[in-house]
């Protein structure tokens, strides 16, 4: 019986590449400086055989984000009684995660277009939390872009500031404070 092929390689693609060792080559390099010439050369292929694989940068991107998504994504769900811990060793992978790969948080830290599939995943576990710690949905959904966006934006910070050598406040201290504050609640009427 013959081996069955798990993929088809589209005509005149090399058989030494994979969309595997395009993601993981890309995830070696700056993120913010990085070109598909440049990734292609690392790659060892063509500049036009990379281009048989990944559409463009924003392809790529993209690609990068679904691998980094799932590795920050705590394998465990949300409880009542674990939200906050669950937040915490989720903002802890991001921590890990964004700040292993060059340029990567501070990519995300300004404004473009994110992977709708894989920060979807990200944002809705987010949000279930922020609901499981008594937020109403609208109140869970503020409180994600709050988390999302702070903890985004210390890395992105973190990163650039670390390449010209200026720090801000320590990670488990802006986390503890950020997590303080959150769920979003509405103020009480008086």
């Amino acid at each position: 019986m013959a081996p069955v092929k798990t993929s088809t390689p589209k005509p005149g693609r090399p058989a030494r590449l994979s969309r595997e060792q395009i993601v993981e080559t890309a995830l070696g390099c700056d993120l913010r400086t990085m070109t598909m010439r440049d990734l292609a050369e690392r790659l060892g292929v063509s500049h036009s055989a990379l281009y048989r694989w990944v559409r463009d940068r924003d392809q790529l991107l993209d690609l990068v984000s679904e691998v980094v998504v799932e590795r920050i994504l705590p394998e465990a769900e949300p409880t009542a009684g674990t939200w906050r811990q669950w937040l915490t060793d989720l903002a802890w992978g991001m921590h890990d995660q964004f700040l292993a790969v060059p340029g990567y948080a501070a990519h995300l830290a300004t404004p473009h277009r994110h992977h709708a599939e894989s920060f979807g995943r990200l944002r809705d576990r987010v949000v279930t939390a922020f609901e499981l710690a008594g937020a109403s949905r609208e109140l869970a959904e503020q409180s994600w872009h709050i988390f999302g966006l702070g903890v985004v934006q210390w890395l992105g910070a973190r990163q650039t500031g670390h390449d010209v050598g200026v720090d801000g406040p320590r990670f488990d201290l802006f986390l503890g404070v950020l997590l303080r504050g959150l769920p979003a609640r509405e103020d009480a009427e008086e």
